[in-house]
């Protein structure tokens, strides 16, 4: 079975958040921190803060766009 998951990075550089859905939690997070990402090359390293698993793509990607928003946001600073 494949899981999906919808992630939260922390910047150690800014101490931003980034969020983002994979299927592969370990090589994202590790391509990420090589600075092979395009949007946050400028911000690594990154610490995994937070992440929910998913039965579908769809299902993470939805729950990336929730993440996303400022409702989204408050929910993470409450769970972290």
């Amino acid at each position: 079975m494949v899981m999906f998951y919808t992630y939260v990075l922390r910047s150690e550089r800014d101490h931003e958040l980034y969020v983002g859905w994979t299927n592969d939690l370990k090589s994202r997070f590790k391509t990420h921190n090589l600075g092979k990402v395009e949007s946050t090359k400028s911000r690594v390293p990154f610490t995994l803060i937070y992440y929910e698993a998913c039965l579908s793509k769809e299902k993470a990607i939805k729950r990336e766009k929730q993440l996303k928003t400022g409702f989204g946001r408050l929910y993470l600073k409450k769970r972290i």
